[in-house]
């Protein structure tokens, strides 16, 4: 059993900022705490207004820089699954995608883009009642439609981040290295490129950041909506991705906290090494 895997799924149900306002409701008036009533009520409302997520997912996502001009000699693609709806796609026969649809998007572009580079797309299940569901298995019938999806190497049993990068490792074709050349594209939403690259990096993969699927923007008094559902949602996301690199870095499954670009010279602004 991966203790690892199930105890961050039980602590995420009740560390998931809507469920845990919806829990100290509850406690408080099942308890008659009236200064918690009102203390999470005051939260509720400060949530529909103040795009607190937002503020939270900035530095996540403005920590690595969109590649300029990318080297020659790169060895491959990496493409993190996330925004796939593998049950939804097997209720309705079809490929369903939700938040995060923008890592998907650009393998079709990597193809025309890279042709003689393999391509990975890693993407298992992430739920602990239904593994069976896997992302790749979506992928790969959406890109069916295109006639494309031989022309990609997947990987469908990674659950997590760290397991992404494991068995990366595991589907590489021939000749084939991950520290091969001027590295491998990574390619995943930008609020989760900190924690990925700092988990490929400690496997020992050479990695460009390629950050996609962006959500936050610069606050400005105009921006500001009642809206309680984004807020929430974009919150969810930051304090997930934040818990996720302490809880990473804690259990050495990264060397860095907050990774961070690297610079060099040459024709790429900055890659990963």
């Amino acid at each position: 059993m991966d203790t690892f895997f199930n105890l961050s799924k039980i602590f995420w149900a009740v560390a998931n900022p809507g469920n845990f306002i919806v829990l100290m409701l509850v406690i408080s008036l099942l308890f008659g705490w009236k200064k918690l009533t009102f203390l999470t009520v005051l939260s509720l409302m400060v949530l529909t207004v103040y795009p607190v997520g937002n503020l939270l997912l900035q530095p996540l996502e403005n920590r690595f820089s969109q590649p300029g001009e990318l080297p020659e000699n790169i060895a491959g693609i990496i493409v993190l699954g996330g925004g796939e709806d593998a049950e939804l796609s097997s209720v309705w026969g079809q490929p369903q995608f939700s938040a995060g649809a923008d890592r998907v998007m650009t393998l079709p572009g990597m193809l025309t883009r890279f042709p003689d580079r393999p391509i990975i797309f890693t993407g298992g299940s992430g739920s602990v009642l239904k593994p069976e569901f896997r992302g790749a298995d979506t992928v790969k019938a959406w890109l069916d439609e295109f006639s494309l999806a031989e022309n990609i190497i997947y990987e469908r049993q990674s659950r997590n981040t760290y397991e992404n990068a494991l068995y990366s490792g595991q589907v590489l074709p021939e000749n084939s290295s991950i520290d091969q050349g001027d590295g491998w594209l990574l390619v995943t939403s930008a609020f989760h490129m900190p924690r990925s690259v700092g988990i490929y990096r400690q496997q020992g993969w050479k990695v460009i950041p390629y950050p996609v699927d962006y959500y936050s923007q610069p606050f400005e008094f105009d921006n500001v909506s009642f809206d309680l559902a984004d807020n929430l949602g974009n919150l969810g996301t930051a304090v997930r991705e934040w818990l996720g690199l302490l809880a990473y870095y804690a259990t050495g499954k990264t060397a860095e906290w907050f990774p961070a670009e690297q610079f060099v010279t040459g024709h790429q602004k900055a890659v990963s090494i």
